[in-house]
C-alpha cells in the first residue's frame, strides 16, 4: 500500500517544489513507483518535469472539482517510474469554487484514495499558503515533509504550520504524521546556515532528517531544462543529497 506525503510550508522559496520534483525522481531511480501531484497554481513542479503547462487539459483542478477521475489526470514523465498529475493556472480559482461545497477539505482525499495500491509513494507539492488547497493535501496525506531554508527567518511561520497540522489531525485526519523537517539551501561557509541547523536540530531533534540539502547551482539550473536533478546532472551535489533523502525515507518506511 502506497504512502501519501505532502510537501508543505506556507513560506515561499523554501525548496518545496525543488524537493517534490527531485525526491520523486530519486525515489523513481531507486525503483519505487511514484506519483507527483502538483497542487500549486504556479505549476512549477509540472514544468520542472518537462510538461508544457499551457497544454495541460486535465490536471489537479479537474481532480479537485471531481470533473475528471485520477486516472484521467495522470501523465507519465521523462523520469523513470515517475508519473504526474499536472497543474495549470486555473487551479487559482479552486479555493473560491470549493468554498460552498460540502466536505470541501476531503475533495483530494476522495479523488486519490484508489491510487494507493498503484504507487509506492504519492507526493503532493503544496501551494505556499495555508488555504483550502493545502488543507486538502494535508487531509489526504499520511505524512508531511516540511522544508526549512537555512536562513534568518527559517523558524518564522513554522509554529503556525505546526498548529495547522495539529488542527488537521484533530478535525480532519488523525493519522497525519510529520515525516520530517528538511533543511534546505544550506551553505556550510555561512555561520548563519550552521546556526539554523543547530537551532532546528536542538528544538526538534528526531523530527529532523539527517540529510541536509546544500545550496547547489545545478539544482537551480535543472528546472529551466524541464528536468529533475537526477536527469540533469546525476553527479552533482544536489542529486547526491536528494538520493540520500530518498534512501532515508525508504529505510524509515520499510522498517
Amino acid at each position: 500500500m502506497g504512502k501519501i506525503i505532502a510537501i508543505a510550508n506556507q513560506k515561499g522559496g523554501v525548496g518545496k517544489t525543488t524537493t517534490s520534483v527531485n525526491l520523486a525522481a530519486s525515489l523513481g531511480v531507486l525503483e519505487k513507483k511514484v506519483l507527483l501531484i502538483d497542487a500549486d497554481p504556479q505549476a512549477n513542479a509540472t514544468s520542472g518535469l518537462g510538461i508544457d503547462v499551457d497544454a495541460v487539459e486535465v490536471g489537479s483542478y479537474q481532480l479537485l472539482e471531481h470533473t475528471a477521475t485520477s486516472k484521467d489526470c495522470i501523465i507519465s514523465t521523462n523520469s523513470p517510474n515517475v508519473d504526474i498529475i499536472p497543474a495549470h493556472i486555473d487551479l487559482v480559482a479552486i479555493e473560491i469554487e470549493l468554498v460552498d461545497k460540502e466536505e470541501r477539505e476531503y475533495m483530494l482525499k476522495k479523488a486519490i484514495e484508489n491510487l494507493k495500491d498503484t504507487y509506492d509513494y504519492i507526493l503532493i507539492d503544496c501551494a505556499p499558503s495555508l488555504g483550502l488547497l493545502t488543507l486538502n493535501a494535508l487531509t489526504a496525506s499520511d505524512a508531511v515533509i516540511i522544508p526549512i531554508q537555512c536562513e534568518y527567518f527559517a523558524l518564522e511561520g513554522l509554529g503556525k504550520l505546526l498548529n495547522t497540522i495539529k488542527s488537521v489531525q484533530k478535525i480532519h485526519n488523525e493519522n497525519l504524521d510529520i515525516e520530517g523537517l528538511l533543511l534546505t539551501m544550506f551553505d556550510s561557509r555561512l555561520r548563519l546556515s550552521n546556526q539554523v541547523v543547530e537551532e532546528v536540530q536542538k528544538h526538534f531533534n528526531d523530527m529532523v532528517f539527517e540529510t541536509i540539502i546544500q545550496r547547489n547551482v545545478r539544482l537551480g539550473e535543472a528546472p529551466s531544462f524541464g528536468e529533475s536533478i537526477i536527469n540533469y546532472d546525476v553527479g552533482s551535489k544536489g542529486a547526491s543529497n536528494y538520493l540520500s533523502l530518498a534512501k532515508e525515507i525508504i529505510s524509515k518506511n520499510d522498517m
